[in-house]
């Protein structure tokens, strides 16, 4: 029993502490995307590590300003992502790989000088959005048929029309019920045995 409550303790105290460190990071963000106030104005900055001159901004401030407003989001959505419970979770990758995609352009925009990288975005992401939106709905079916049970070979087999209340099985009997093909002594029988 003593080793029992021991262990809970353990486990709510470290699910705690991530859960403190999670909400620390999201409470500072804003302070994440502000940071680009620290850089100067002007085309170059040196200091004593390295010289970094911005090509295609002209001014290390605006370079920072992108940077920073492209990091701040993808780490909110990071965080996102590592947190969720829910099924859909996937589909946060969507947004991820954008801004991603967006950070390494304006980095080599930059970088290079040249601004040809972001011109046709949505036509280098779509096969990335649509295997995520793909495999969110593999994922939905999965879920859908645990909660409702639903199979599909079943399904199949029964051969029931989607349009229809009632299965091609059940039109059948009903069809010979009309047209008198069951013995009066089998309907006598059955409606007993229902009874």
């Amino acid at each position: 029993m003593k080793l029992r409550k021991q262990l809970s303790t353990q486990g709510s105290s470290a699910f705690l502490l991530t859960g403190s460190i999670i909400a620390v990071c999201i409470a500072f963000s804003p302070y994440l995307f502000y940071l680009y106030e620290i850089f100067p104005s002007g085309p170059v900055w040196e200091n004593s590590f390295f010289v970094y001159e911005s090509k295609y901004y002209k001014d290390v401030l605006t370079a920072a300003w992108t940077f920073f407003g492209k990091i701040t989001p993808l780490f909110l959505l990071l965080i996102w992502f590592f947190t969720c419970k829910h099924w859909w979770y996937h589909v946060i990758l969507v947004p991820v790989v954008m801004y991603a995609y967006q950070l390494a352009s304006a980095v080599y925009e930059d970088f290079y000088g040249e601004g040809v990288i972001d011109v046709n975005q949505l036509i280098y992401l779509a096969p990335f959005f649509i295997i995520i939106l793909s495999i969110v709905y593999l994922i939905r079916i999965k879920i859908f048929d645990r909660i409702y049970g639903i199979d599909l070979t079943e399904i199949e087999r029964e051969n029931i029309s989607p349009f229809s209340p009632f299965s091609d099985k059940e039109y059948s009997e009903i069809k010979e019920f009309r047209d008198g093909q069951i013995p009066e002594a089998e309907v006598q029988e059955e409606y007993y045995v229902k009874l």
